[in-house]
């Protein structure tokens, strides 16, 4: 065979509502050629549910176009368009559908049991067959699905090779030729297992005809073909290639006469001359006249394959009558292969009038009429029919297992999408926030936005404290329920990526109920949200283009007074620092520590508190400069130092007892001093941070008076407290020497307002002395180790050697010996 015959028939174009009416018209053929192709291994039930859907997925999206110039049709190609397209896709899916899925391939959509049509509760199965039936079935599957479509297409398509092989190169076979061998072993394998032809006597000859057939000498050649009335002879209901003329000899192959036919084409045309295959058009006939065509016998007519008629009679492949029979046809007689009518039968032989002639054993062909309930008559029956259908339930057991285990997942679905369905949660609606992990009345209504505590602005000057609690909202976002229900997500439940701090001994939970909002607004290019619950102020900022890189501050407050209320930071940006104030605040300035004799310099506010940006030393890497809140509210001066948290440390100056706002000259002085030694309580939950002289100290060699300072840093939560002992020199330009720090000690507090330091010294002339200072409480002191020397009173001034270290003592009047500060 030529590759040219591989080539798929030339086909027209095809328009979605022709191969729709073919799709009707033929549904049920098309489902049974999908049934056949398909695997038997799928089980019959999914069988006839892939059936149907491969064919109800084989309609075209829009119209497929043919060639610019088509080929001259083949005989074997007058098939309607739409129904050759739709046969086509057919096939191809059945056989996409047989493929095993495979793990590096990609899965086809074929593959997959179908969505459509599905049935819930029954399984469905064609109609059980006989012995035949099964027979056939395990017979085709033991064939490849390429094998099974060719089989299907030549028996139950009833196509010749070459058109087979081309419908199966369009349908994506890779080798139709192996396919068409599987069908011929097929074939051979039916013909050595399947009975004997109705026609096969033991001597050789046929049986006698049926009587009362109807008129004709002509005899049924194909098992089960009656004669009968109206049928107009005794042919069958089959008379393929059959049919001879009168007194004339059987004509061979290559015989001439009065007539001709094709392949399978029977003597004697119909009316309308139309051919029973299926699928072809209506306009081919068979056609009469004299001349001679392979494949037929001598005789004065001639018929297509289906139509029947009478004449003069013409035969095919060694069969003689005396008058034309075709399938289904009447003529003066009628003749098949291995059968006669008024003759004999045979090639080159003649009739013997009077006499039964000899018969000739018919062409065994698994699709020929020589074979009982093989080939077509199998392929046609009810076990094959995907559209006749039986049903019985499915495991009911299983079934009830199955459906209990729905249920139970379904309630669990609709619980988990209740609570991620809850007011207040959802994806997206709370910016940075982690999901929820826990549900209770009172955690809801603190995060609801709706719930939010506001003050009025004509509410703190008629209270009796003046605290957070009496600060009025204030911004211009305190409308904006999306930001303020971020802020309280985030503040009860902080994504990953939130930058979050909180000052030492500050809890970070979520608020016990509904908090207080002071501000909302954008400050320096963020949205800011200030909250306070009553025991800690908290921080909300993200950026104004999204909520990516939100930040979230924790700030303990707790007991705040007036002053400890008077300022909360706002913003850090770009090395400035903004506060929000107090309402009852009417002034606001920048003072310099490191520079007591300068003014402090006004600092704006807008209409909300909040003031304008200044340099942070909280921020710095030097000690160059250190920018203090100065504020005034209807008692008098405060100053205020940013140490890196959210509430500014109040600086204060004088004995512990009654210690006062470090604003006086000698204060600024003794601060200037001392001020960079602030970074070691920054960040440290400090409240307020108190500078106290507690002695002065003549020096060795005439060199002046030194000063001895105690600063202690409080913090909000009680514990945790910094004491530094600092000694100052003479020259007011030399910053404090640290000569000892302490933390969580009592000492230079309110408690224990005692403080003990010494230091190691060098002279303006070179030598060295070990120096020690006390409060005035102390009686004695005394140094032992590498240097020994003892002194009445809280000073102690003792020569040593440079880099020497002793061990400092003092005694109180009543004799109790405290160790100096370390």
């Amino acid at each position: 065979m030529s590759t040219k015959d591989l080539v798929p028939p030339p086909v027209g174009p095809v328009d979605v509502e022709q191969a729709e009416a073919a799709l009707v018209e033929r549904y049920p053929r098309l489902v049974r050629i999908a049934y056949l192709v398909l695997p038997p291994s799928l089980g019959r039930n999914r069988r006839v549910l892939t059936a149907h859907a491969l064919v109800q997925r084989s309609l075209p999206r829009r119209r497929v176009a043919g060639p610019a110039a088509p080929e001259p049709r083949l005989a074997e190609d007058a098939v309607d368009p739409g129904y050759a397209y739709v046969r086509g896709e057919v096939l191809r899916q059945a056989l996409v559908a047989g493929l095993p899925l495979r793990r590096l391939a990609l899965p086809r959509r074929a593959q997959f049991p179908p969505l459509l049509p599905h049935v819930w509760g029954l399984r469905l199965f064609p109609r059980v067959g006989g012995a035949d039936e099964l027979a056939l079935d395990q017979r085709l599957s033991r064939l490849s699905g390429p094998g099974r479509a060719a089989y299907v297409l030549r028996g139950l398509e009833r196509q010749g090779d070459a058109e087979v092989l081309r419908v199966l190169a369009a349908a994506g076979v890779e080798d139709p030729t192996s396919a068409l061998a599987e069908a011929d072993a097929l074939e051979a394998d039916a013909l050595e297992e399947g009975p004997e032809a109705p026609g096969d006597g033991p001597d050789g000859t046929l049986p006698p005809a049926p009587a009362g057939g109807g008129g004709g000498a002509g005899a049924a050649g194909w098992a089960g073909e009656q004669g009968g009335p109206g049928r107009g002879g005794a042919g069958g209901r089959e008379g393929l290639r059959s049919g001879a003329g009168p007194g004339g000899p059987a004509g061979t192959r290559s015989d001439g006469g009065a007539g001709s036919a094709n392949r399978a084409d029977a003597a004697g045309a119909g009316p309308d001359g139309r051919s029973d295959r299926v699928g072809e058009q209506p306009d081919r006939s068979g056609a009469g006249g004299a001349g001679a065509g392979g494949g037929t016998g001598a005789g004065a007519g001639a018929g297509a394959d289906a139509a029947g008629g009478a004449g003069a009679g013409a035969g095919t492949r060694g069969s003689a009558g005396a008058g034309a029979g075709t399938r289904g046809s009447a003529g003066a007689g009628a003749g098949t292969r291995g059968s006669a009518g008024g003759g004999t039968t045979g090639r080159g032989t003649e009739p013997a009038v009077g006499k039964r002639p000899q018969a000739v054993p018919p062409a065994r062909h698994a699709f020929g009429p020589g074979r009982r309930r093989s080939g077509v008559a199998l392929l046609e029956s009810d076990e094959f029919d995907p559209c006749a259908l039986q049903a019985r339930p499915t495991d009911l057991l299983r079934r009830r297992q199955h459906a209990r285990a729905g249920i139970v997942a379904v309630a669990a679905l609709l619980v988990c999408g209740a609570l991620l369905g809850l007011p207040g949660d959802g994806w997206g609606r709370n910016g940075a926030a982690a999901p929820s992990y826990a549900r209770n009345p009172a955690a809801e209504a603190a995060l609801d936005p709706g719930a939010l505590r506001r003050v009025g602005p004509a509410v703190w000057p008629g209270s009796t404290r003046q605290d957070f609690s009496v600060w009025p909202a204030r911004g211009a976002l305190t409308g904006d329920r999306a930001l303020l229900r971020r802020a309280l997500a985030v503040w009860a439940r902080p994504g990953a990526s939130v930058r979050s701090s909180a000052t030492p001994g500050t809890p970070v939970g979520p608020p016990m109920g509904p908090p207080q909002l002071l501000f909302a607004g954008v400050v320096d290019g963020a949205r800011v949200v200030l909250l306070h619950d009553g025991l800690r102020a908290v921080r909300y900022a993200e950026p104004v283009g999204g909520t990516a890189g939100a930040a979230l501050d924790f700030a303990r407050t707790d007991g705040a007074d007036t002053v400890g209320s008077a300022a909360l930071v706002l913003s850090r940006a770009a090395g400035n620092v903004r506060y929000l104030t107090a309402p009852w605040v009417r002034e606001t300035a920048v003072r310099d520590l490191l520079s007591p004799g300068e003014d402090a310099r006004p600092l704006g506010r807008d209409a909300g508190g909040v003031t304008e940006p200044m340099t942070s030393p909280a921020l710095a890497k030097g000690c160059t400069r250190w920018n203090t809140l100065q504020v005034r509210d209807g008692s008098g001066l405060r100053m205020l130092a940013d140490l890196g948290e959210l509430t500014p440390a109040r600086l204060l100056w004088g004995p512990p007892a009654a210690p006062a706002d470090a604003t006086n000259p000698e204060a600024r002085e003794a601060w200037a001093r001392t001020a960079c030694q602030l970074s070691a309580v920054r960040a440290h939950g400090v409240r307020s941070v108190n500078a106290w002289r507690f002695a002065r100290q003549p020096l060795p060699e005439g060199a002046g008076r030194g000063t001895w300072l105690c600063t202690r840093a409080e913090t909000w939560r009680g514990t945790g407290s910094r004491v530094l002992a600092q000694f100052l020199v003479p020259a007011p330009t030399v910053p404090a020497a640290l000569a000892a720090r302490s933390e969580g000690s009592p000492a230079c507090g309110v408690r224990d307002p005692r403080v003990l330091a010494g230091v190691l010294w060098q002279a303006p002339g070179g030598g060295w002395y070990v120096l020690a200072a006390g409060s005035p409480d102390f009686a004695a002191l005394e140094t032992s180790g590498g240097v020994k020397g003892r002194s009445d009173g809280p000073l102690l001034a003792v020569k040593a050697a440079a880099g020497a270290r002793a061990d400092l003592d003092g005694t109180l009047p009543d004799g109790t010996r405290v160790r100096a500060l370390r």
